[in-house]
């Protein structure tokens, strides 16, 4: 038997596999589906009812919302119309204060120093590389389609830019992260405001004739150089509605090691702290029965009250296009990628159990206001452990903006085509250095990207004007975002986890260990009082 035969043989004993695999497979799957009754089925649709229930509300907000259309409601009627959408919100930010401060306190304690600061480690790692990652992208996607190709006098304009520094921006990021009053830090974020003010002293040359005379000359001097001077901008002190998440979480994070190290002194606030967290996981139960009634008048309620899209020309729905893949790519590609290498699990599975928490960000338009639903999700469809997404979840939703910093580095160089600029390889990297550093200073809010977006185009000298040109499609890109946040915390909890296993096992194994000695020393005292009333009856006997 000549060498190609033997090749031939094997490559055909291969294929006779293979196909006997694919029969045998195949022969399985029409066992499982034979084997499904009218039971497993009621019992899949009660496991998924809230799941299902959503994605049917989703459906349904996008009919109600484009039917309602034609009869053309004001702004007080659509505002009406939204009411519902807007109690889901204000239930789910109501949330959120207590559940960010209790769950990173609990979350922190319950792990020591150094075991907190490796899982810290890996987190920040992930939401690093995951947002540099999402940045790049962004970058290709708009270089390879070009969405900005044109000029830009015939786009339609929307809404006002309130014009930041770069500089001040980042100082009040560091700013926020050390609020002076927690209460304060409650319900409002610190922000420099700018005024217009005229210079006050203006000098005077000194002048050694006679006291009138030199009144009367600077008198004429100084009127004089008041026509001359200009308007000065001056950043003053001031603040904006809004809780300052990243404050409390620089706060909770410190407060639960300093608890964690206390061991035995500080049980009663972790305690308290645990409690508080299971307290407001229950209220979020509760608000799930009402999530998808919310989110289909929150959908709707924007369809509703979109401008005409007659006003998107060829140059916004190639941007939006472009957006929408490069969103994909992240959201569908890498991030699942990344959890399949590390963990060596199906990520369809993990993001499966997710869904609920994805659609409630895509109606929310909020990764704050989210992070109730994201908890639910991960806990309890995908067992992670508390531990683990008490602390992973209110930092990622923090500090973690994968859709955000795709979409400003994406939106800065489609500014930059429609001003037929062509940046150079240095601008390009200052913009993605930018987008990076601004997405974590982007707040967990609807549109909050268009603020730190200034800082983007800042950087590199382009026209803030021009964010107007963006702003028609904006609420409907930043939902998309939102859900490539959301969805990139998650999956870094889940990579987290499984990092952190060894240093979980060895925490469960000593709170094991410690809880067999307490027993071990109880053991003593329950035999003496054995021992106690085994001796009573024969007492009773003997004086009998």
């Amino acid at each position: 038997m000549t060498k190609s035969n033997k090749e031939d043989a094997r490559s055909g004993n291969r294929m006779d596999r293979f196909q006997q695999g694919i029969q045998k497979r195949t022969l399985r799957a029409k066992k499982k589906v034979q084997s499904i009754t009218k039971e497993d089925v009621k019992s899949y649709l009660l496991r998924n009812f809230f799941v299902l229930f959503t994605v049917i509300a989703v459906i349904a907000g996008v009919i109600l919302g484009f039917s309602l259309r034609s009869y053309r409601l004001n702004y007080r009627e659509v505002k009406y119309f939204s009411f519902p959408g807007e109690l889901l919100m204000r239930m789910l930010q109501m949330l959120v204060l207590p559940l960010i401060v209790s769950s990173l306190v609990t979350g922190v304690a319950a792990l020591d120093s150094k075991a907190s600061g490796k899982m810290g480690l890996r987190a920040v790692i992930y939401y690093m590389s995951t947002t540099i990652i999402a940045v790049l992208i962004g970058i290709i996607m708009v270089v390879i389609i070009h969405p900005g190709k044109g000029s830009k006098e015939k786009m339609h304009r929307e809404g006002k830019i309130v014009r930041v520094t770069a500089a001040d921006a980042f100082l009040d990021l560091i700013r926020n992260m050390f609020p002076p009053n927690l209460v304060e830090a409650c319900f409002k974020q610190f922000k420099t405001n700018y005024e217009e003010r005229i210079p006050t002293s203006v000098p005077v040359e000194s002048n050694e004739t006679s006291v009138f005379a030199a009144i009367i000359n600077n008198v004429s001097e100084a009127m004089g150089n008041l026509t001359q001077l200009k308007k000065e901008m001056i950043p003053v002190p001031g603040a904006v509605n809004g809780v300052n998440a990243l404050g409390l979480v620089v706060f909770s994070i410190s407060f639960g090691l300093v608890i964690g190290n206390m061991k035995e002194q500080g049980r009663a606030l972790r305690d308290f702290f645990d409690s508080l967290n299971e307290a407001i996981m229950r209220l979020v139960a509760l608000i799930m029965w009402y999530a998808p009634l919310g989110i289909m008048f929150l959908i709707a309620g924007k369809i509703v009250e979109m401008e005409d899209m007659g006003v998107i020309g060829g140059q916004l729905a190639m941007y939006t296009i472009t957006v929408i893949i490069g969103l994909l790519i992240h959201a569908i590609v890498v991030l699942p990628l990344l959890y399949f290498l590390i963990t060596r699990k199906n990520p369809w599975v993990f993001i499966g159990g997710l869904i609920q928490a994805l659609i409630t960000a895509l109606g929310t338009s909020s990764s704050s206001a989210t992070l109730p639903i994201t908890f639910k999700c991960l806990e309890e469809n995908n067992g992670v452990d508390k531990r683990i997404t008490r602390f992973v979840l209110p930092v990622g939703a923090t500090i973690n903006m994968d859709g955000t910093a795709l979409y400003e580095a994406l939106a800065a160089i489609f500014i930059a085509q429609v001003n037929n600029m062509d940046l150079n390889f240095g601008q390009i990297i200052t913009i993605s250095i930018t987008a990076t550093a601004a997405s974590i200073g982007a707040a967990g809010i609807p549109q909050a990207g268009l603020v730190t977006m200034v800082i983007v185009l800042t950087s590199v000298g382009l026209p803030t004007d021009d964010i107007t040109l963006i702003i028609a499609v904006d609420w409907f890109l930043d939902r998309l975002r939102t859900t490539t946040n959301v969805l990139g915390d998650s999956i870094g909890a889940g990579i987290v986890e499984h990092l952190s296993r060894h240093e979980l096992r060895s925490k469960d194994a000593e709170m094991g260990n410690s809880v067999i000695e307490e027993n071990e020393m109880k053991k003593p005292y329950q035999l003496i009082s054995q021992e106690n009333e085994n001796e009573k009856p024969l007492d009773s006997e003997t004086k009998m």
